[in-house]
């Protein structure tokens, strides 16, 4: 894995830029900087996973508004919630100083390109998709992404509820059309008249993963490429799956389950 490697003194090989480094033979303090967005959080999670199953403590800042995204759900994380600034320090500064200060012996970016910053230049920048990139950085097989089941904690109950509040039909389809930065459209003649339209949207839970239970309760799922189409690739939830693409290749995460692009 490509690392920041710190001593003692929390202080760096390099105080801004990522260098090579081999972690240390014994486990210690793993910290991962990938503050946001939360769909880049959800395809990290394995290579977190990857680590901590290994002996690794994990830390990892992020934008504090994901927090409750994630905390109950992968709690074997040291979640460290950072806010957002206008200089844009809480990309890499901010969670690197935080890093810094828990005593971290190894510290992982997991950026594919970050103005000001030599991510880009890695010899595998121009061939892979942005999420191979991360886990070849990390050294991590790229086919654990699709283990990502194995790294999270659901919670029943608040499936449960979400489900209740809103299912009202054996048939459904379930739509998620905005991303970080991207709302979507797509012809809605493509579902049954008689079917009931379920949108996921903010307000109704505070984490993407309690929307499970709706979600594999759907006869068809449509999504933007976002942290739900992450999540549900990811989880290799099976279904009439259709996805809406938002960026170049380089941008879009590799797919493992069978969708249809609209």
């Amino acid at each position: 894995m490509t690392t920041t490697t710190t001593n003692n003194n929390n202080n760096t090989n390099n105080n801004n830029k990522a260098s090579t480094g081999k972690p240390k033979p014994a486990p210690g303090r793993l910290g991962i900087i990938q503050s946001r967005g939360l769909g880049d959080i959800v395809i990290a999670l394995p290579i977190a996973g990857h680590y901590h199953s290994q002996g690794w403590e994990i830390y990892w800042p992020i934008d504090e508004q994901f927090l409750s995204n994630v905390q109950n759900h992968a709690s074997w994380v040291h979640w460290i919630p950072i806010p957002v600034d206008p200089q844009g320090r809480y990309f890499y500064e901010v969670p690197l100083q935080r890093l810094k200060n828990f005593g971290c012996d190894e510290i992982l970016p997991l950026y594919q390109h970050l103005t000001g910053y030599p991510f880009s230049e890695e010899k595998y920048f121009q061939y892979t998709s942005f999420d191979q990139y991360k886990y070849t950085r990390a050294g991590v097989p790229f086919l654990d992404k699709w283990r990502l089941k194995e790294y999270i904690t659901r919670d029943p109950l608040e499936e449960a509820r979400v489900f209740d509040s809103l299912v009202s039909q054996a048939d459904y389809c379930v739509v998620h059309l905005e991303g970080s930065d991207h709302s979507a459209e797509f012809d809605t003649t493509i579902i049954p008249e008689t079917w009931q339209t379920i949108y996921i949207r903010p307000g109704i839970t505070n984490s993407v993963f309690n929307w499970l239970k709706v979600i594999e309760g759907a006869q068809s799922i449509i999504c933007v490429d976002s942290c739900i189409a992450n999540m549900i690739d990811q989880l290799r939830i099976p279904g009439d799956l259709y996805f809406i693409q938002r960026s170049h290749i380089g941008l879009t995460p590799v797919l493992g389950q069978d969708w249809t692009w609209i």
